[in-house]
Formats: C-alpha cells, structure tokens, sequence
C-alpha cells in the first residue's frame, strides 16, 4: 500500500507557517488545553515571529454560551486559515455543527498538532509515518490513552465501512 496520499500536519507545517507570515494570513487555532497553548503558540512564533496566529482553547462547552462567543469572536478576527485541534471526532462534529456560521475560510481539523508544538506529546519520526508505523510509534509511547482508538474503535466501524462497500458495489 502507497503512503503516497497521506499528509499530517507534521509533514507540511514548517512549509505552511512560512506561507501564512509570506503571505500575511490571519491564523486562529481553536483547540488545546489553556496551559498548552502558550507553549504552541510560542514554539510557533519562534520559528515565524511574524506570523498572526490567534488561539483558543478546545476544552468548552461545544453547545452553550462559550461556543456563541467563540464563534462571535471568530466572525471578528475574520481569519484566513482556522485549524481545529480538538481530537477526532469532536473536532470534525464541531466543525460540522457550526459550518455556516464559520467565517469564509480554509478549515483545517489538525487533532493535537499544537500539542506537539508545545513538547508536551512525543512526536514520532517523519519516517515512521512513511512507513505506516506511525500510529504504532505512537501507542507505545501512549499506551493507555491510544489502546482503545487502536484496537477497539476500528471493530466499531467495520459494520460502517462493510455497508458503505455494498452500496458502492449496488451502484
């Protein structure tokens, strides 16, 4: 199986963060935990010090006040680029439930990308996602919060995935 197709934020964000400062994009990062998101944003900026780049946290409630006043908040800042860290799939469902009243934008789910920008979650090799050993990389480094997504998760969707492949043999 190619590897070919497969892009994560790792693999393009030196080249992205110095487009955004080339280019003078307006960044919001929604995601994170509040005592991470100094550290991203720092990383970040001590890379590209030119780069606007506003952030907020992901841990609020998706459904009540704060997620108005996010999403207020963003139709203010009017980013050009809004990259969404809040671990699969909270991030996309987020992303769904709010898509029309987004400001008009590039979406990016990016999962806990500024996580690895703060140090504060090992980042596996480039050439271990190459190979399609990342995702095992990973677990051993974080045993006890990826065995689930690992080996229990993907039996959930087998169902999904064996309905979709009928459907796509019917047609």
């Amino acid at each position: 199986m190619s590897q070919a197709h497969r892009c994560t934020y790792l693999d393009f964000r030196e080249s992205f963060w110095a487009q955004a400062q080339s280019e003078g994009w307006r960044v919001c990062h929604v995601g994170g935990a509040p005592e991470h998101n100094p550290l991203s944003k720092a990383a970040i900026l001590k890379r590209f010090p030119n780069v606007h780049l506003d952030m907020h946290t992901g841990y609020f409630d998706v459904t009540g006040p704060e997620n108005e006043r996010l999403l207020a908040d963003l139709a203010d800042r009017k980013p050009d680029v809004l990259l969404v860290g809040m671990g699969m799939p909270r991030q996309e469902l987020w992303i769904l439930s709010n898509l029309e009243r987004l400001p008009d934008c590039a979406i990016m789910p990016i999962g806990a990308a500024f996580d690895y920008e703060a140090g504060v979650m090992y980042t596996p090799p480039r050439w271990t996602g190459q190979m399609g050993i990342e995702w095992l990389v990973r677990f051993f480094h974080e045993p006890k919060r990826l065995f689930s997504r690992y080996f229990l998760e993907p039996w959930v969707l087998i169902p999904h995935a064996m309905r979709d492949l009928m459907r796509r043999d019917r047609r």
